[in-house]
């Protein structure tokens, strides 16, 4: 044997370039994927066969592919398993043979896995791991010694035990789910591994070869595993993400099976997909997947375990009779009939209504499962129109348990989207607003789970709260379903809280719900971001602005239901959007307005803040401060001040500032805020220009993030400014310190008056930095026409509220307040400004555009 010359290595490297780039554009050209993976995994047999020839190994060993390349379907940029199967452990020789070949396969261009094991070394490998068993279960013979091959196949099939086997790769997909988050809908799935995903379908066709029932579609068909139907469903779904995977290696120029954000756009155009007003190209791309992923998790999820009935075929079956329809059979619900769907399509609501009156069932029996699966082509607009279906559809939100588990499985079996068709729109839609984590189906389902564990005693301690209100709130479904259709209307175009409206309203009235619970449903739905926006837009300190919000919800039920589906929907969006500050506002949001509401719905402002004066000096004699000792500060402030700060805020600037009112020195006091994840903190000192730049920047240069500000000038012309700040998580440590620092850092920063260092455009998020916001900037008189509301839209990066700032005084604007919202990657800021600038329409469009330029940064 010689070893090739660097000539040789290359123009085999050549060679091997040239082969895939013809295979990938004829795959471009008519992309067939089934056809592209086996002529790949062809194309690479042909090299290694000569390769292995070459080495002169053919009588000395076996060269045999597994996983998915023993499959023969070789992705673009896929691992090239390899095992080298020999006859007894290899003499220096060999052994350096063997290692010239591998290291040449590396040279050539091909990455490749690979073992090297004696039969003996395979067969003890595969007993104590099970990912060495299924990549041993696919293999297939490349070159060399194939009687040693065909040696090791039945000697691995007589070591298999089938039902270990499917008890560890049912457990190995379980923890795969939950590694990759338990649903298929994260915004950049893994074609592979998620649920629903490629490995999926791969675990159904291991568990089937190691039963004996053969690996492929057909074949299980034939053996009555799959229905026709079902192998057709079941290959067009494997072919869509295969296709997705393929197109994702080639775009990547590597192996990545992650739908990752960068190239969602450009396998949409790769698709002939095209963005529409209503939706992108590629949240129609991610649709396709998501659907796709579905069908592969229903099939799972009805395969499996037909699967393990024909091992457990031989056992006996403990069953206890529940209806005429059905019974109770190994902890599971069975039917009696395999037709009893299609001669009674009532059954089909009311197998989801016994599920959750049977807590001790674990989910449908497996010929139940398959039977309810093809009975959905029962639900059509006659089956929607019966009142007997009606009635079980509305006792399933009615019942006292299992309604999310219910919905949950009405959802991946396909028939909650096809009772409610416009559910059924919405299932695998995608939502690039950058806070979003799920799809609108996800979302909607986890928005209902929200509600059900606020009634649940279970999860009272994780909102004592709203459990307490829960408990006492009369006919909960219509909660349950105003969260059901809250966003339902969403890709649509147009205002989906209006047309969500319209869908609830006919929903109600189709199903007979009283005129009192279908007004507040359809109310619940039209104003399901009010409560929200009212909180963290506006000054909920301030009187009037209770009394608009009072005005609008009308009755303290209509109140709490709106409370309490508020924040089941901000909790349901991403696990990092809801925090303590957003419970905070939302909190004292409803109970300034319950009182308000108990007392008529009128505002005295005279009378609320003379009773806040009265609060905060109850709680300054509890400081032990002297009766009157703050009266010479609060004769520097006037109306405007009490009306923006609560008692507890216009306390703590009295324990502060009582004996520092013409103080020269900036005074910067800090504390750990009420919700303990924030720092509020308080500065005083004479008014200065671009003031409010110069405390934003100091916090966006140490990263701190602000989320509330309010701005005020005493009579005397101090500034006493209020901040609420978030500390990022890698800054996290002792409150102390970060109290120290900012009351000492700060301090000296207003009193050194150096030119004002704005922080760095920090890197955007790689979420935005694919699906960009379009900057926008409103300018408007506020409700009372004493000030201008400033409202911006942007994506969110370190300093933003610095370089806004700068603008602002650039065209010599007061800041009065601000309400920072930050949103994942989305910024929503909202201010309340003034100065003589905004009473010329020129100058305002001129600060639009500054401001406009500031965002695209």
């Amino acid at each position: 044997m010689t070893l090739p010359d660097v000539d040789s290595i290359n123009q085999w490297r050549q060679q091997l370039a040239a082969k895939r780039q013809q295979l990938a554009e004829s795959y471009l050209r008519e992309p067939h994927p089934q056809h592209y993976l086996k002529q790949h995994s062809k194309l690479i047999d042909t090299i290694l066969g000569s390769l292995w020839q070459h080495f002169a190994l053919t009588e000395q060993a076996s060269l045999i592919a597994v996983g998915g390349y023993g499959r023969a379907q070789l992705f673009p940029h896929s691992d090239i398993d390899l095992l080298i199967l020999l006859p007894a452990s290899p003499n220096t020789d060999l052994a350096e043979q063997i290692s010239r070949f591998v290291g040449l396969l590396w040279d050539i261009g091909l990455e490749i896995g690979h073992s090297v094991r004696t039969l003996p070394e395979c067969l003890s490998a595969a007993r104590s791991d099970i990912t060495i068993t299924t990549t041993l279960l696919e293999n297939r013979f490349i070159s060399g010694d194939a009687a040693h091959w065909q040696q090791l196949n039945i000697l691995l099939e007589q070591q298999l035990e089938p039902l270990s086997f499917y008890e560890a790769k049912i457990q190995e997909q379980q923890q795969r789910h939950n590694r990759y988050f338990g649903v298929s809908n994260n915004l950049e799935p893994n074609l592979k591994e998620s649920p629903g995903g490629l490995r999926d379908l791969h675990t159904i066709l291991w568990v089937s070869k190691a039963i004996g029932l053969g690996q492929q579609w057909d074949a299980l068909a034939q053996r009555h595993i799959l229905t026709r139907s079902e192998a057709r469903l079941i290959k067009h779904s494997e072919q869509q993400l295969q296709r997705l995977r393929i197109n994702l290696h080639l775009l990547a120029r590597r192996h990545e099976d992650r739908l990752i954000f960068d190239l969602q756009q450009q396998i949409a155009l790769a698709w002939g997909l095209a963005d529409s007003p209503a939706k992108r190209a590629s949240e129609q791309v991610m649709q396709i997947y998501y659907r796709a992923a579905k069908t592969i998790n229903q099939l799972n999820g009805i395969l499996l375990p037909n699967l393990l009935a024909r091992l457990y075929s031989q056992i006996p079956r403990c069953t206890e009779n529940i209806n005429q329809h059905f019974y109770a059979v190994n902890g599971m619900l069975g039917i009696y009939q395999a037709d009893v769907f299609d001669k009674h399509p009532a059954a089909i609501l009311e197998a989801f209504l016994m599920l959750q009156r049977q807590p001790q069932l674990s989910g449908f029996a497996p010929r139940m499962l398959r039977a309810l699966w093809h009975a959905r082509r029962h639900i059509n607009e006659r089956f929607r129109q019966n009142p007997q279906h009606r009635a079980l559809f509305l006792q399933i939100f009615r019942e006292p348990h299992g309604l999310t588990r219910s919905l949950r499985r009405m959802n991946l079996y396909g028939v909650l989207g096809k009772y409610l068709p416009s559910f059924g729109q919405i299932v695998g839609q995608m939502q690039h607003d950058l806070f979003h984590v799920y799809t609108v189906d996800e979302h909607i389902l986890m928005v209902v789970r929200n509600l059900r564990r606020f009634a649940n005693n279970i999860f009272s301690h994780e909102y004592p709260f709203m459990s307490h209100l829960m408990s006492d709130f009369e006919r909960p479904e219509v909660l349950y379903l105003a969260g059901l259709f809250h966003d339902i209307a969403k890709g649509r175009g147009g205002d989906h809280s209006s047309l969500g409206q319209l869908d609830a309203i006919d929903f109600c009235q189709q199903h007979a719900l009283s005129t009192e619970d279908s007004e507040l449903i359809g109310w619940l739905v039209a104003e399901h971001l009010t409560m929200s926006n009212t909180a963290q837009k506006k000054d909920i300190y301030d009187p009037s602005v209770i009394q608009r919000f009072a005005e609008q919800v009308i009755t303290p039920r209509r109140l709490t239901a709106l409370y309490l589906l508020t924040v089941a929907d901000i909790r349901g969006t991403s696990p990092k959007v809801w925090n303590s500050w957003k419970a905070k506002l939302l909190e004292e949001l409803y109970h300034a307005t319950l009182r308000l509401l108990k007392r008529g719905g009128q505002v005295d402002v005279a009378s609320e803040l003379e009773e806040r004066k009265q609060q905060a000096q109850a709680l300054l004699r509890l400081h032990t401060l002297a009766e009157g000792a703050e009266k010479e500060l609060w004769a520097q402030l006037d109306s405007l001040y009490f009306v923006r700060h609560d008692a507890k805020e216009i306390a703590w600037h009295a324990t502060h500032l009582y004996q520092r009112v013409n103080n020269s020195q900036a005074t910067v006091k800090a504390r750990l805020a009420d919700d303990r994840v924030g720092i509020q903190v308080l500065v005083y000192t004479r008014d200065q220009l671009e003031l409010f730049t110069r405390i934003c920047a100091f916090f966006g240069r140490t990263n701190y993030s602000i989320a509330d500000a309010k701005v005020y000038t005493t009579r005397h012309g101090y500034a006493l400014d209020t901040f609420h700040i978030f500390i990022p998580e890698h800054h996290q440590g002792d409150y102390r310190d970060m109290i120290n620092f900012i009351e000492f850092e700060l301090a000296a920063s207003l009193q050194a008056q150096q030119t004002i260092q704005l922080p760095k455009a920090g890197r955007i998020s790689r979420h935005l930095k694919h699906f960009p916001i379009t900057p926008q900037v409103l300018i408007r008189p506020d409700d009372k026409d004493h000030f201008f509301v400033l409202s911006i839209v942007a994506g969110d990066r370190t300093g933003l509220l610095a370089h806004i700032a700068k603008v602002l005084s650039d065209f010599r604007l007061n800041v009065q307040s601000a309400k920072i919202m930050t949103l994942g990657s989305r910024a929503e800021d909202f201010f309340l400004i003034s100065g003589p600038a905004l009473e010329d329409n020129k100058t305002v469009l001129a600060l639009e555009s500054a401001l406009m330029n500031t965002l695209r940064l």
